[in-house]
């Protein structure tokens, strides 16, 4: 990209904007993008009131989402915390789809909506299409159209069949969402018309099993030899994915409601790709506003004023609170991701001898390339274990404090040297690993030659126990399943150390 640009007209003054105005911006900012390399989907921009944007919140950020009362719940709560002052509203959401949907609220004034347009139609969206995650786990092309044949059919069940029914299905899903994915089998790519051929499929298959005249069939000849036939262990290998298992084994689900646990198991392998790169999506997002719209103000297309308001919302977003102020909750990912993009570009650009020590394969390269190649290919675990810097760790004061139950008191474990700066890396890292943040339980046996109960392993990490909602959890699932459920709790060197047994009802 060239360093010596033109200098334009300056596009507004003020706050105000209209839908015009609003393309204008999107045209000038998608210019510079391009010029920066961003590849993107399409955008697809829509303008919505504070009500719809609050909607859209309830309905985990798909606004085309099926109705459930969860949804209503979450939507009543952040209404009143609105209204109250005590929350404020996004500026923007945005869908990974393609195109790529971002709506905009229409209080936002115009530096507002010009951050937004940088943020979302440029930075989060060459993110979804970038990303290996996102390119190999979901499918942005279809994500629409499946929602709508999701939110049809459910709601034609919900008719058929009474809402308490179709409501109950849909709470045991919810529960189970994290245990839903699939983390090494690519997913089939999701397809409306695929599931409507399937459903009619399902349909004419339930018609045949229940018409009298295939009852008249001849049967096979059954086996008196009296061998008797070893009894397998089902499933051969243990299996993660609960929504998977249960949808194609259970023993009691009608087959309207076996859709509607693969309709939550999509919408959860859809989010996959999303919880496991919050840092990274967040960051490389913020970066790009941040940077697209000051290449904006440098090419004399917005006044201070534009930057002034810019500026003051950027500063906020990527505030990180210490641990003693009221608003701490962790490390916020804006103000991670945005540093260590900041960061890679000042190693490539600006590389001093702790950087050339650190970092011998970036320094002096071209940093969009470096920064497009780590967008492409890492996830949060592996971005922050390969590029967080020590001067970063100085800039967020972190060190690592062992806090062991065999022990009565804290150490502190990792300072600010070498040795230190390695240790507080790897354990940041670990942090943003989804086997620790999601607790290990697999399938182990289903018992389907003989009182089809099932049993599945919690593998305890570290002896961590897990929280008294894991049993009303197995509760929604023995509903699903239809039978007992029994859940062992193994740690590594002592075996099953615990049972937890439900029954349906």
């Amino acid at each position: 990209m060239s360093s010596v640009k033109p200098k334009k007209t300056i596009l507004s003054h003020g706050g105000d904007w209209d839908f015009e105005l609003l393309k204008r911006y999107d045209a000038e900012i998608g210019i510079i993008a391009k010029e920066y390399g961003l590849d993107t989907y399409p955008n697809q921009i829509e303008v919505i009131a504070s009500e719809q944007m609050l909607d859209a919140y309830a309905s985990v950020g798909l606004p085309i989402s099926y109705s459930h009362w969860s949804y209503g719940k979450e939507f009543i709560q952040n209404e009143e915390a609105y209204r109250r002052g005590q929350r404020g509203l996004a500026y923007e959401l945005v869908i990974n789809s393609d195109p790529c949907i971002a709506y905009l609220m229409e209080d936002n004034s115009m530096p507002m909506q010009a951050l937004v347009i940088a943020h979302a139609c440029y930075g989060h969206n060459s993110f979804f299409k970038g990303n290996y995650l996102f390119k190999q786990w979901t499918s942005a092309d279809a994500i629409v159209d499946y929602m709508v044949f999701a939110r049809k059919y459910i709601f034609d069940c919900e008719q058929r069949y009474g809402d308490a029914r179709v409501e109950e299905t849909i709470d045991a899903c919810h529960a189970l969402m994290d245990h839903g994915v699939d983390r090494f089998h690519r997913p089939s790519p999701l397809s409306a018309e695929d599931e409507l051929h399937r459903q009619h499929e399902r349909e004419e298959h339930a018609y045949k099993q229940y018409d009298d005249i295939w009852r008249t069939l001849p049967q096979k000849a059954v086996d008196k030899s009296g061998a008797q036939k070893k009894k397998r262990t089902f499933p051969p290998e243990p299996q993660e994915n609960l929504l998977y298992f249960i949808e194609k084994y259970s023993p009691s689900l009608e087959p309207w409601q076996r859709e509607i646990v693969r309709i939550v198991r999509k919408l959860a392998q859809y989010f996959y790709p999303q919880g496991l790169t919050k840092v990274m999506n967040e960051g490389w997002a913020t970066f790009w506003h941040y940077t697209l719209l000051n290449t904006l103000y440098d090419r004399g297309m917005v006044d201070d004023g534009f930057m002034f308001e810019i500026l003051q919302s950027h500063t906020n977003v990527v505030m990180q609170p210490s641990f003693d102020h009221p608003a701490y909750s962790g490390i916020n990912p804006y103000a991670l991701g945005f540093a260590m993009m900041r960061d890679i570009r000042r190693i490539c650009e600006e590389p001093d001898e702790e950087d050339r020590a650190w970092f011998p394969d970036i320094v002096d390269k071209d940093w969009s390339e470096v920064l497009d190649f780590a967008m492409r290919n890492y996830k949060d675990e592996s971005f922050i274990g390969q590029y967080l810097s020590p001067k970063l760790i100085r800039e967020f004061h972190l060190f690592a404090i062992a806090d062991k139950h065999s022990e009565d008191h804290l150490r502190v474990e990792a300072i600010h040297n070498e040795a230190g700066y390695r240790e507080v890396r790897r354990l940041l890292s670990k942090q943003y690993n989804r086997d620790v943040l999601i607790p290990d339980i697999q399938i182990l046996r289903y018992e389907h030659m003989g009182d089809r109960s099932l049993v599945l392993r919690y593998n305890q990490l570290r002896e961590r126990p897990l929280t008294d909602d894991a049993t009303e959890v197995l509760k929604h699932l023995s509903r699903l399943w239809g039978f007992t459920v029994t859940m062992e709790i193994f740690e590594e060197g002592r075996g099953v150390v615990d049972k937890v047994e439900v029954s349906p009802g």
